[in-house]
């Protein structure tokens, strides 16, 4: 695909979200575009926001579950870039600050060493994760109403938004495909799910994106937050919600939209 079109892609995308404006399909605008091409896309906002000063704080893995990758129509996940910027670790998310947020609750993985290579396992996982935390992760999409195809979502970084990370710690050692979690949304049960909905492991998934990566080039890097992938389906918010998840061995994680 010709580079200039890319960048005519990533420039759109990147204007939709500094103006909080919905965009169309960019599968709408052209049918061939290729994962390669999409990575690209979201690479060259990578690029551009870090040069104005963006931290990049770690990685998200989306479309883990066979649910989501079905109605996708893919056979793997993707994954996007998170910015510290997107940290909100009094667990308060700034609504106005997004377009169309959802919530997914996850397993977050904090790096004690790099993780690179195109045949990483889930033991190398274990050894490079300081701990394991629960978390919660709002992605957002500069798309149209949330009408997505495996492409348009790369671009979008992933549809990445913001991440509240919990306080309990685990060791990668533990069977995290045995962490379970219930969401409450303003008090009210809301869904459920566990570790095993990630890929049948959150281990795996890590392992998948370090491998992913190293096709880019890119390594996981020492003090990264890794995002594994969501235990459940993913609710709308909107201003004024708090949410909690409640994980077994990990306690409890909260979010406020306001």
């Amino acid at each position: 695909m010709d580079k200039k079109e890319l960048q005519k892609f990533s420039n759109m995308l990147y204007e939709a979200e500094k103006q909080r404006k919905q965009m169309s399909q960019l599968t709408s605008m052209n049918g061939e575009l290729s994962v390669d091409d999409a990575y690209q896309i979201q690479l060259n906002n990578i690029v551009r926001v870090v040069e104005e000063g963006q931290v990049v704080s770690g990685k998200k893995i989306g479309l883990t579950s066979e649910g989501i990758q079905k109605q996708l129509g893919v056979d793997e996940p993707d994954y996007g870039h998170l910015f510290a910027s997107m940290d909100c670790r009094d667990g308060k998310i700034p609504t106005d600050a997004l377009i169309q947020p959802k919530i997914e609750a996850e397993l977050a993985f904090v790096l004690k060493e790099d993780l690179a290579g195109g045949k990483v396992t889930t033991d190398d996982v274990k050894r490079a994760t300081d701990y394991v935390i629960g978390a919660f992760e709002i992605v957002d999409s500069r798309i149209l109403d949330w009408k997505i195809k495996l492409v348009d979502t790369i671009s979008d970084n992933a549809s990445s938004g913001r991440y509240v990370l919990g306080g309990v710690k685990i060791s990668p050692e533990e069977d995290l495909s045995k962490i379970t979690m219930k969401m409450y949304k303003n008090g009210d049960f809301l869904i459920d799910g566990e570790g095993a909905a990630v890929l049948g492991d959150p281990l795996r998934s890590v392992a998948w994106l370090a491998n992913r990566l190293w096709n880019y080039g890119v390594v996981l890097k020492k003090g990264e937050v890794v995002l594994s992938g969501a235990f459940s389906a993913a609710p709308e918010a909107v201003k004024g919600d708090l949410f909690t998840a409640e994980f077994s061995k990990l306690g409890t994680v909260t979010a406020k939209f306001i």
